[in-house]
């Protein structure tokens, strides 16, 4: 596997798509790429572990940064069916990504990264790589090493949004600890929204809080692996960043 197909068009297929009023459509490369800048990534197969866990909530997580630079649409290619796509991007949740279902491999074959996956009980796949088109044409691919397993080292979306604005500021990983009818959790949710910073939220426990934190009160904030405290501590924190 390689990037020979740095500097050429993207193959012009005919994927069969179930769209979401479950009418069948007739999706042509030209109507995806053309005249727009994309943001590409494939890989082995929906529902997979690292794809679930690591490729697409990435790529989602960070689609708003790739807006701000340029970037019109992200784009997740997988040769499975279309109601395994349209399944896996619901399980997901990944409203920013298009899922395209490359169901008989020919968009991923002419593109030059067709494997054999048999010894899974998977048959023909994606091997795992991203790319960035522009109006048709592709740029820049980024193609995992040829080594045994699963390797997913450079077709990240970090990787992808550095090649395109290496000095992008990227968004912030919160969580938030807080229990029902919190009026300090609601005012921490508050300062996030208006600061425009996404969050993830866990209903915890006093025991639960007590280990993470030592405290039983709620919210507690942490923000990219950093504990940062109750809300008087997070709106102090969002003066300063």
């Amino acid at each position: 596997m390689n990037n020979a197909m740095e500097g050429k068009e993207v193959p012009e297929v005919t994927f069969r798509v179930k769209n979401e009023k479950g009418e069948w459509q007739d999706l042509k490369s030209k109507e995806i790429f053309s005249g727009k800048t994309v943001a590409v990534f494939s890989l082995p197969g929906a529902f997979t572990p690292t794809c679930s866990t690591a490729h697409v909530p990435r790529y989602n997580e960070l689609a708003p940064v790739f807006k701000e630079h340029g970037v019109d649409d992200i784009v997740c290619v997988s040769v499975n069916d279309t109601f395994v796509m349209n399944a896996w991007k619901h399980d997901q949740g990944a409203d920013r990504v298009r899922f395209i279902p490359d169901g008989n491999g020919e968009f991923t074959k002419a593109m030059g990264m067709l494997v054999d996956k048999r010894e899974l009980g998977f048959g023909p796949r994606s091997w795992r790589y991203s790319m960035l088109v522009k109006n048709g044409k592709i740029e820049k691919m980024f193609v995992e090493p040829e080594v045994p397993g699963d390797p997913y080292k450079v077709s990240d979306a970090d990787t992808m949004l550095n090649y395109i604005a290496p000095n992008a500021s990227k968004t912030k990983d919160v969580l938030l600890f807080t229990k029902p009818g919190c009026s300090f959790c609601t005012k921490a949710k508050a300062m996030l929204k208006e600061k425009g910073w996404e969050y993830s939220e866990v209903t915890a426990s006093p025991r639960m809080l007590r280990a993470v934190s030592e405290k039983a009160t709620t919210p507690q904030v942490f923000i990219d692996g950093k504990y940062i405290g109750d809300s008087v501590a997070l709106e102090a924190y969002l003066k300063n960043n």
